[in-house]
This record gives structure tokens, sequence and C-alpha cells, in this order.
């Protein structure tokens, strides 16, 4: 992991690395190719033109899946997770949905949108 990203990494607080780090692990095993930088002043993971990001928060983790419409499916399977225009926001009470999350990031990454 570069320096920078692993630096990131470090200096999320116990209470979010959690969460964080199971992000992490999930997009790492779809795509374990990826390419880490830190696009966007966060982990960016790109996979051919597709991107997903994680953000620590001062209340929660947040998955950037590179446009809203990847989460489309998301929002109204699990209304109790906070999402914003293009993110999904885990606070630290939430459970990751593992099938949920890995929709978002695989449709970020497979079917990105095209400008």
């Amino acid at each position: 992991m570069r320096s920078d990203v692993a630096a990131y990494f470090d200096a999320v607080p116990g209470k979010r690395v959690t969460h964080m780090t199971a992000l992490h692990g999930r997009i790492i095993s779809l795509y374990p190719n990826a390419n880490i930088d830190m696009t966007y002043k966060m982990p960016t993971y790109r996979h051919g033109d597709g991107w997903v990001a994680l953000a620590n928060q001062q209340r929660y983790v947040s998955l950037h899946p590179c446009d809203a419409v990847n989460l489309v499916e998301f929002v109204p399977r699990y209304p109790n997770i906070k999402t914003g225009k293009g993110c999904i926001n885990f606070r630290q009470s939430d459970i990751l949905p593992p099938d949920g999350v890995e929709q978002v990031i695989r449709h970020a990454t497979d079917h990105p949108k095209r400008h």
C-alpha cells in the first residue's frame, strides 16, 4: 500500500477503523489488482474506467461510488443507512450489508458513467 494511503488509514480513529478496514477488504477481495491512490484526498480504488473511494468523516465512514446512479438499488434496500447524493455514510452503529456493498462496488467499477 502506498505510504500516503497507509497514513490515511493509520489516522482513522478506532471507532471507525472497523468499517474502513472491512470496506477496504471487500474492495480488494473483488478487485485485487485495483490501483489505489489518494485522488480526492481519500483512498481511491481504480479498476479499468471505474472507481470507488473511502472517506473517514467526522461521524461516519463514506463509500463514494463514482456516480449517484450506482446507489439506485442500494437506497431502497437499506433505508436505515444514511446516503448522500453520491455516497453511503456508514455510522458506527450500522452493520455493513455485504451484498449491498458488493453490488455498489461492482456496479461503480464495472459500469462507470460515460461523460
